[in-house]
């Protein structure tokens, strides 16, 4: 259970359960039933600036917002916020990115919600600070209940992942002696 590290260990117990039951796809389907229909760059792009609208009308404007296959949920990295400078005459100019992994175009919306208003907090705090779990916060009251539920779900995916890949390895499609066909061979 990499994902919730730092999580009392009375919670990780009930979590321990729920996968030995195999319930905790069950609850996260009925948590969250729908996915949602942010599928493209412009479609997130426009969906992150309808969020820092809303809430951070002043922040720096965004220069690009993307889903990105290269990010490694492994690395502990969901999305990721870049500045970078460029000197523009006798002007210097900041230009934002925010990058989510793309993986979040499956999850429910709630999900892709809570990484875009981790990174769109960015734009105000760098550090993962009080101030920056704040705003968090701010821009979605249940973000804690949220960034809980986003690690339930990856530890789920991993665990679904895991599982399929056990099924298709050669040793499961074959039979007990190895052989494809499972006929013994004497």
């Amino acid at each position: 259970m990499k994902y919730l590290h730092g999580y009392p260990p009375a919670l990780l117990e009930q979590v321990r359960q729920l996968i030995e039951r195999d319930e905790l796809g069950a609850l996260l389907a009925r948590r969250y039933p729908q996915g949602h229909e942010v599928r493209s760059d412009k479609a997130l792009f426009d969906y992150t600036q309808a969020l820092k609208q809303r809430h951070l009308r002043n922040a720096d404007p965004l220069a690009r917002v993307c889903y990105d296959a290269k990010i490694k949920v492994v690395q502990h990295a969901l999305g990721t916020h870049t500045r970078a400078s460029t000197v523009q005459g006798s002007r210097l100019k900041t230009r934002r990115e925010i990058r989510v992994a793309t993986l979040f175009r499956e999850a429910p919306e709630p999900f892709l919600r809570m990484i875009v208003v981790h990174e769109l907090a960015h734009l105000r705090e760098l550090e993962h600070n009080k101030a920056f779990y704040q705003l968090c916060h701010h821009m979605e009251p249940a973000y804690a209940q949220l960034e809980f539920d986003t690690r339930l779900w990856l530890t789920q995916r991993e665990r679904a992942g895991a599982a399929l890949a056990a099924a298709l390895t050669p040793a499961a499609a074959c039979g007990a002696d190895g052989r494809a066909d499972g006929v013994p061979r004497g």
